[in-house]
């Protein structure tokens, strides 16, 4: 038995992804290139392996609850001086994102958990860095916008070597099931009798 540090999230679909990705190492983020562009709906959370089937099957049936949302980012934020952090804002979807996140966290399933600070939902482009370039983040992004649908979620697990890799997918609807990694459909079927 071990434990294994998972996050759920709302990936940021390319372009805009990689693009944010991108600027936020280069404003020196040292972790850019170990996560990827997100919203998240679960923060790092250490959970027992022999709990990840309840967790799968939890996400899975969240997924299901939930129908396709608009989603828009634009512009830029910060919890400074409280925590140091720029993002970049939620300004259409905050409502879907946060039904979300306190559907994965419910008291009664298997990711509960107390969050640090209210559920705010935003796309980190700098953290923990200096004063000047977590400035410069949040002038030169200022004008960034995008806009899509989010019709999923994903479960990460964060490694030995702190990046952060995709596990599973949840589309939203009755017809929900979990889809494998991208590594575990390459995989070739097992034989059957």
């Amino acid at each position: 038995m071990g434990t294994v540090t998972l996050g759920v999230s709302i990936a940021v679909p390319e372009p805009y992804g990689s693009f944010l990705q991108r600027r936020r190492a280069g404003f020196g983020d040292p972790a850019a290139h170990g996560i990827p562009t997100h919203i998240t709906l679960l923060p790092p959370t250490e959970v027992d392996t022999e709990a990840l089937p309840g967790v799968e099957r939890h996400l899975a049936e969240v997924a299901a609850s939930f129908r396709p949302f608009p989603l828009q980012l634009a512009g830029t934020g910060t919890f400074r001086p409280l925590s140091p952090v720029v993002f970049v804002r939620v300004a259409e979807g905050e409502a879907g994102c946060a039904a979300l996140q306190a559907r994965i966290r419910a008291a009664s399933g298997p990711c509960a958990r107390e969050l640090q600070f209210p559920y705010h939902p935003h796309v980190t482009v700098a953290h923990g860095i200096a004063e000047e370039a977590m400035d410069r983040a949040h002038a030169e992004l200022a004008d960034f916008s995008a806009t899509w649908t989010i019709d999923s979620f994903a479960l990460y697990e964060q490694g030995a070597d702190a990046v952060w890799r995709l596990e599973r997918e949840y589309p939203f609807g009755p017809q929900s099931a979990a889809v494998p990694r991208q590594a575990d459909l390459s995989r070739p079927p097992a034989a059957s009798c």
